[in-house]
């Protein structure tokens, strides 16, 4: 009788172990089906995003005949023209023209001639496409005798250019989204990009050198990454690449502050009057408008060219954030002047260039994103931000507590519950199969013990 009821038990055993292999093996099944797609790698041309005609028509028309164009304060574009013609054309184009006295070209000319000048630290220019001018702005470092002599150098050039002193210093913010550290100093995660294999942050190129070692703490147990390319000066922008080869989960976010983050979808083209946000490790979220395009910082440390100009504010140890407009990535902060406090001038490595010099594409975010949808706190609604659960470039992701073990046990989607029931039953399979082997040798030794005597 009690060989019997073992027979049932082992029987019994086996046929759920069979049933938790089916179930355990449909559960799994289930969860891949369902799983989100992994964020896309896309290059500049395929995301390229424009705030409006305005570039399309200017490149159309040409540098002689337009001053280039911005986005007016209702939302429409206007185009600065030099003849009735090209008026004309932006018209058709649903567009509003504007009619100018000096042409791109001219103004181009006009950067030109002070990029040949001798070079003052302290100094910046940018066009000004709405006064159709050529500003240069002089930092309180410059002394009086290099201002009169650049003075004198924009007005041979003519009366577009325009001279204005700040009260700030134009410096690099070393020191955005999330802090990277390193011996070189403290900079923001900018952007993830891919090569195709590999995976990194995009930051400024003047955060540090090639072979730069990155942290995520100051006591550098959290290694990063390493600097492994890059231009400073001339440009701004570098290459880290993860040590581990890959950004991790919420590759195509960007943090905002408060566990919150801003998924990216594409990559675009600055627009003079478009208004943009920037992330920064030391100032967090802030906003504002781009105010020129084209602008040259000679910075102490050297000169950099094809900046975006904006009057959004920042401080050291935001270089190298990234900047947005309504998901779409524009640029990695460089430096500026002023605070966060008194305002300022802050000016922007486009990333359109950075990504077609490094041959990396932006990773962004997938249709379905990287996390639950939920406001940021100062964009507006249109800027779709995530829940805590997104990392963000530079960081990894941390130990998660007993509630957050319990949901993804849970969640439906996640693998590891099949698993483990794949796990368990095979442990009972072969343990009904080993104790059956085992009672059968056993009974073996003693049938033949009691028949040899």
């Amino acid at each position: 009788m009690r060989h019997a009821r073992r027979r049932v038990v082992r029987r019994v055993t086996r046929l759920a172990a069979v049933g938790g292999l089916l179930l355990g093996g449909t559960m799994v099944t289930r969860a891949v089906a369902s799983e989100p797609p992994v964020p896309e790698a896309v290059p500049y041309a395929a995301a390229e995003q424009e705030a409006g005609p305005g570039a399309e028509l200017v490149s159309r028309l040409g540098a002689s005949r337009t001053g280039g164009s911005w986005i007016a304060d209702d939302g429409g574009t206007v185009v600065a023209v030099t003849d009735e013609k090209a008026a004309d054309e932006v018209r058709r184009a649903g567009a509003e023209p504007r009619m100018v006295r000096h042409s791109l070209k001219d103004l181009k000319a006009a950067t030109s001639t002070l990029r040949e000048a001798p070079r003052v630290p302290g100094t910046a220019w940018a066009l000004d496409y709405r006064s159709n001018e050529v500003v240069v702005r002089g930092d309180r470092t410059v002394s009086a005798d290099d201002w009169s002599e650049l003075t004198g150098v924009a007005e041979d050039i003519g009366g577009f250019v325009r001279m204005e002193r700040t009260e700030g210093t134009f410096t690099l913010r070393l020191n955005g989204a999330e802090p990277i550290l390193s011996t070189a100093g403290r900079c923001s995660a900018g952007f993830n990009v891919t090569d195709g294999s590999r995976e990194f942050i995009l930051t400024a190129g003047h955060c540090g050198p090639d072979g730069s070692v990155w942290f995520a703490d100051g006591g550098g147990r959290e290694q990063v990454g390493t600097t492994v390319g890059g231009s400073f000066p001339g440009d701004d922008y570098s290459l880290i690449e993860y040590d581990s080869g890959k950004a991790g989960p919420g590759a195509g976010v960007v943090a905002v502050g408060d566990g919150k983050g801003i998924r990216i979808t594409g990559v675009g083209e600055a627009a003079v009057g478009q208004r943009v946000f920037r992330s920064g490790s030391t100032t967090g979220l802030r906003d504002g408008e781009v105010t020129a395009l084209g602008a040259t910082v000679n910075y102490p440390e050297g000169t950099v060219s094809g900046l975006i100009e904006t009057d959004v504010c920042a401080e050291p140890g935001d270089s190298g954030g990234p900047m947005f407009s309504e998901g779409v990535a524009l640029g990695v902060t460089s430096g500026g002047s002023g605070d966060c406090r008194a305002g300022g001038t802050t000016y922007f490595q486009p990333l359109t260039k950075a990504l077609t010099q490094l041959k990396v594409k932006l990773i962004v975010s997938g249709q379905d994103g990287d996390g639950t949808a939920t406001a940021a706190p100062a964009p507006s609604a249109s800027e779709a931000a995530d829940a805590a659960g997104g990392t963000s470039p530079g960081t990894g992701t941390g130990i998660p507590d007993a509630s957050t073990l319990l949901s993804r046990l849970t969640d439906p989607r996640n693998v590891g519950p099949g698993m483990l029931i794949m796990g368990g039953s095979l442990v009972a399979l072969v343990a009904t199969r080993w104790i059956r082997a085992e009672q059968d040798r056993k009974a073996y030794r003693r049938h033949y013990s009691a028949t040899w005597g």
